[in-house]
């Protein structure tokens, strides 16, 4: 067992195995908390790291009011993935192979990472973010081209669910059946959950979503197949970016929006 894997048993042990860390990606500089067996909550880029990582904390503390966890002060803010808890590895390392997109995972060169010197991901050399761990991610079940997926769905990253409301769940769970390069509308979920007139809240429910991309509500459009809101990053513009990476199949073509 390598020293970082012994580092991290011991730290799943401990009861103050809370923590977070920034991230970077394809898209910018994302934000990940967890504890010692699952990840607490996800944040997709604001205008900076530490707006992403503020927005973070501040809406998981609203979540977490009256739980039994220690205070955010107390919690470790990692730098390396030695610093962390296998879960919220497998988090970071399969956010960013789902986010470096299916060209990257189909063995494409990614923008810029020609040039010398260069890495292609916004804040990928800032000591206080952490690079790419893609070599790390172990997915249950590889995606391969053979069956048409390339990029992982990460259903086996394991979520907290404290403070978040039974719809919402319901409502994740649906978004998370949503394979990479899919769409399904706000009122094909509000089906599935008991008509259509449930459409309005769904959309609320995903609007609130603590855990994106792991639960991919940027895969759940507005009628009519148009974009509809989306809370994280620049709106609706980051949603049909993520979209386009994971090459969003429309009428026959490879992508949405190439």
């Amino acid at each position: 067992m390598s020293a970082a894997a012994a580092f991290r048993v011991d730290l799943a042990d401990a009861s103050f195995g809370y923590g977070h860390a920034l991230f970077a990606t394809r898209i910018g500089v994302c934000a990940v908390a967890w504890q010692p067996q699952a990840v607490l909550a996800l944040q997709l880029p604001e205008a900076d790291g530490q707006s992403t990582r503020a927005r973070m904390l501040q809406e998981l503390a609203q979540r977490l009011t009256g739980a039994d966890v220690p205070p955010q002060a107390d919690w470790l803010q990692a730098h390396s993935a030695a610093q962390m808890p296998e879960c919220a590895v497998q988090a970071v390392a399969g956010v960013q192979q789902l986010m470096a997109g299916w060209r990257a995972a189909a063995g494409e060169a990614e923008d810029g990472a020609g040039e010398e010197g260069a890495h292609p991901w916004p804040g990928a050399d800032d000591a206080q973010v952490l690079g790419d761990l893609r070599a790390d991610y172990r997915a249950e079940a590889p995606a391969t081209a053979a069956d048409g997926q390339v990029l992982p769905q990460l259903l086996e990253i394991a979520l907290d669910w404290q403070g978040v409301p039974e719809f919402a769940r319901n409502v994740y769970a649906l978004a998370r059946a949503i394979a990479p390069g899919q769409t399904r509308t706000y009122g094909d979920l509000a089906a599935d959950l008991g008509g259509p007139g449930l459409a309005r809240a769904v959309g609320q429910a995903l609007g609130a979503n603590p855990f994106a991309p792991v639960v991919p509500c940027h895969r759940v459009l507005a009628a009519g197949r148009e974009p509809g809101g989306f809370s994280g990053g620049q709106g609706a513009l980051t949603k049909l970016r993520m979209l386009e990476l994971e090459g969003a199949a429309w009428g026959g073509t490879r992508s949405l929006f190439e």
